[in-house]
């Protein structure tokens, strides 16, 4: 269709309702959307009743085009008298499916009724149309608040089931938290154990505690020991004494602490400044009690077990480390008192050292002797028994006591040894020992001497030659093997030196005892000539060979410096028959 146009005169409400009717038929003939429909021609009666107020006659443009795709365009124009131009003319273009045809004959006034009535009918069926929309629209929200109650629900359960998740990240977070505490303490504890339980010093033990717990732990460390001279217990805080008295932990603060296992002292006026944890240090009977200041504010429930039990191990090292030093006390003066005082014999002085280990307790095992028989001539005996500790040092004062008895009946070195094999091997089967005894006659330079796997004499000449007697040295003596040992003689020229000693002046761990052999041979030869202090010479042989502060085993040295005897005077050094020549 191509474009057409009509122009109504408005200037009555007969006029406009002619227009607003015939504008009715041709929307409806050309089938245009009933709701569409209604608002073109509700808006056009609006605009005509303004206009009727108004005054003046009014110019009704109708115009029609084709759309782009199917169907017209319907225009309303509506402009005003003339001389109003200040008024702008009302426009509205409403889109019809169909062709609109303009040749429609006006509508006269006999027609008009009817036309109202038309006018109701598409109202009405504007409202039929509207409550069907609004049923619709009725039945959308309430489909829209069944979907907003489920929306609502489901967001609920979300954040409910956030509110489980974050609460079991929370708990996860929690027991890592606690596992990694706990690791924590308990490879402090490990630690910390292995520490003071490396130690059998007392005083070792307790100087490692500061190191161990301060600061993260205690902020300061106290340790009362019941032996301990001072303070008295009216120095001591009120918490340590009711520890020391009832056995419990105890911890004094200005409010509770509420820790497992540990007594909480009630608030009084001598309440301390700071959190105190007193652990007692109890193992079969009270050592003392150990004394912590809190780190910060409080100690933790956690750290307070980890403390407890901590100190439990400290009270165990302890006593451990002071049965130790009595034993090792006990061995010791038990040695002490049986190592023989050198006697004066003629044309011989004797010096000896006996220095005890100084770690472990590799102690008791060594010993020396030097004693007269009725004959006049000198035994100087030099031994040492596997093990150590209080067992060895008695099984030494009995080799000790029976090699004298067996010395009275006059034996030689060799028989001497041979009878301390037999006692060894059926009194003392689990243990071994070796000796060597050596024999001076007042006058005689020779000397008859025999070993039972002990290390070689070595021999000082008076011009400083040093030679080791090295032969055979039979074995231990307490080897299950039936054994006789043999004498050797070695004459000794005025002058000379004869060097016994155990194998703790030697050996070390790390070298040979051939190298420390060699180290006392270049020792002994380094004296003086002129020396006559055995005394000092024995201490500067000692200093060289001992230079290191520990000794792993306990150390005897015996010198035997020949002198001139009036009766005899002879001198140099030299192998009489059958005689062992020094190997230099």
């Amino acid at each position: 269709m191509t474009a057409a146009s009509h122009v109504w005169k408005i200037g009555s409400p007969a006029d406009a309702a002619r227009a607003r009717t015939l504008l009715a038929r041709l929307t409806t003939q050309a089938h245009a959307p009933l709701i569409e429909r209604a608002r073109f021609l509700t808006a056009l009666s609006a605009h005509l009743r303004q206009c009727l107020d108004q005054g003046g006659v009014w110019e009704l443009h109708v115009n029609t085009s084709q759309a782009a795709d199917s169907g017209d365009y319907l225009e309303a124009l509506v402009r005003p008298p003339g001389g109003r131009s200040h008024v702008s003319p009302w426009r509205h273009l409403l889109a019809c499916p169909e062709s609109v045809r303009l040749g429609m004959p006006d509508v006269d006034d006999s027609a008009l009724p009817e036309a109202l009535l038309a006018v109701d009918d598409d109202t009405a069926a504007v409202l039929g149309r509207l409550d069907e929309q609004q049923d619709l629209v009725r039945l959308h929200r309430e489909e829209l608040h069944q979907t907003n109650q489920g929306v609502l629900a489901l967001h609920a359960e979300l954040e409910a089931s956030a509110l489980v998740q974050q609460d079991l990240l929370d708990a996860e977070r929690a027991a890592r938290s606690e596992a990694e505490n706990a690791r924590r303490l308990l490879t402090f504890l490990t630690d910390a154990s292995a520490e003071v339980t490396a130690s059998l010093s007392p005083e070792d033990i307790l100087g490692r505690l500061p190191e161990l717990l301060v600061p993260v732990y205690a902020r300061h460390v106290d340790v009362w020991l019941f032996d301990d001279e001072a303070p008295p217990d009216g120095h001591r805080p009120a918490a340590a004494v009711t520890a020391a008295r009832t056995g419990r932990p105890q911890h004094a603060a200005a409010h509770p602490g509420a820790l497992p296992g540990v007594d909480d002292l009630p608030p009084s006026a001598l309440a301390p400044a700071q959190t105190l944890l007193c652990i007692p240090l109890t193992v079969r009977h009270a050592l003392g009690v150990l004394t912590l200041t809190a780190p910060g504010p409080r100690f933790d429930p956690d750290t307070s077990l980890m403390l407890v039990e901590l100190a439990r191990r400290i009270g165990i090292a302890l006593d451990n480390a002071r049965r130790y030093e009595q034993h090792r006390d006990t061995a010791e003066a038990l040695q002490r008192a049986q190592l023989t005082d050198l006697p004066t014999t003629p044309g011989l002085r004797l010096a000896a050292r006996y220095l005890p280990a100084t770690h472990g307790l590799n102690i008791g095992g060594d010993w020396y002797d030097a004693f007269t028989q009725p004959d006049g001539s000198l035994l100087a005996v030099i031994g040492d028994v596997t093990g150590h500790g209080l067992h060895a040092a008695i099984v030494m004062g009995q080799l000790r006591t029976a090699l004298r008895a067996y010395a009275v009946e006059g034996d030689s070195p060799a028989q001497l040894l041979t009878r301390l094999h037999r006692l060894m091997r059926h009194q003392h089967p689990e243990l071994y020992a070796t000796a060597a005894v050596a024999r001076f006659r007042p006058g005689d330079p020779t000397v008859v001497w025999a070993a039972a796997g002990h290390p070689p004499p070595v021999v000082r000449a008076p011009d400083g030659a040093v030679g080791v007697l090295d032969t055979k040295p039979g074995i231990m003596l307490g080897v299950p093997l039936p054994y006789t040992y043999e004498d050797h003689s070695i004459e000794l020229a005025s002058g000379s030196t004869l060097a016994l000693y155990t194998d703790g002046l030697v050996e070390r761990r790390a070298l040979g005892i051939d190298l420390g052999i060699g180290r006392l041979a270049q020792a002994l030869s380094s004296l003086r000539p002129t020396d006559l202090d055995l005394d000092v010479a024995a201490e500067s042989l000692l200093k060289p060979l001992l230079d290191d502060s520990e000794r792993d085993d306990d150390v005897c040295l015996l010198l035997c410096h020949t002198t001139p005897t009036p009766p005899s005077p002879r001198s140099g050094v030299r192998a009489g028959a059958g005689a062992n020549q020094p190997r230099e």
